[in-house]
């Protein structure tokens, strides 16, 4: 089987990684053909004891670590990145940036990742560890819960502060929630949808979102009253009862892929 015919079914995949990995699509993709014409020259080899995937992943990372990482350290970056989530994808360093997207995105094992980047298991949960604390110091916002019940809204808010994030106010109604966020501006939002009047915090985030533009998480024991087929259909949605990680991977993910306020 020739060289192109083995890594075809894994171009457009590390094509996606090296524009994340750069913060752009035409940098991303000179580097992908620098290492294509490394290989078809035979100044590169695929490493046998890998598989071809996981190998192509290697020559693309030896090729990018030789010039593009060191730009970027010396300052010479994409700094003019608009989209959101490559503006702070690229605030991480590159080597903690490569292992989050190897095993983020990408979805390699840590094992795998380690061979790509020619290290031991061990670095590799160094540099992703060190990823998501960048990442969760980057999007460190001001929360408002809403939330009736004292005692999820106290299990919230310390699920909050231990990402680094600072609660403004609770609130328990429609009401409390519109006049809170009127008296100072979220980051983000998460909210319940029965509260405790017997009002609603469906509308009350409606209310809100028409006022400004917030990430919205909703926290409930009635799913389906959002899963309407109407608008607003909510992006980020953790059913009660709810694990502790998965408010904070909603939280992580709602912040990341939101538009940065200018």
């Amino acid at each position: 089987m020739s060289l192109l015919a083995r890594l075809a079914p894994h171009l457009p995949y590390v094509r996606r990684f090296a524009r994340a990995l750069t913060g752009d699509q035409a940098t991303g993709d000179h580097y992908v053909r620098v290492a294509l014409e490394a290989l078809a020259a035979g100044e590169r080899q695929l490493p046998a004891d890998m598989t071809p995937r996981v190998a192509l992943y290697h020559v693309f990372h030896a090729i990018w670590s030789s010039t593009g990482a060191h730009l970027e350290q010396e300052g010479s970056g994409a700094g003019d990145i608009e989209e959101t989530a490559s503006r702070r994808l690229m605030k991480i360093s590159p080597a903690s940036r490569q292992a989050f997207l190897l095993t983020s995105l990408e979805g390699f094992t840590p094992s795998e990742a380690a061979q790509i980047l020619g290290v031991d298991v061990s670095a590799v949960e160094r540099l992703i560890t060190q990823a998501q604390a960048d990442i969760d110091a980057e999007l460190a916002t001001d929360v408002l819960i809403i939330e009736d019940e004292a005692i999820i809204a106290a299990d919230i808010e310390s699920l909050v502060r231990e990402l680094g994030h600072n609660v403004t106010e609770t609130a328990t109604t429609h009401t409390e929630a519109v006049e809170a966020v009127r008296r100072y501006r979220p980051g983000l939002v998460l909210a319940d949808i029965q509260l405790a009047d017997g009002s609603s915090g469906i509308d009350a985030v409606k209310e809100i979102l028409q006022d400004i533009d917030v990430p919205v998480i909703f926290i409930t024991a009635f799913p389906e009253r959002l899963l309407t087929g109407e608008r607003p259909e909510p992006t980020f949605l953790i059913t009660k009862p709810f694990q502790p990680e998965t408010v904070k991977a909603a939280i992580s993910q709602a912040l990341f892929f939101h538009p940065v306020q200018r």
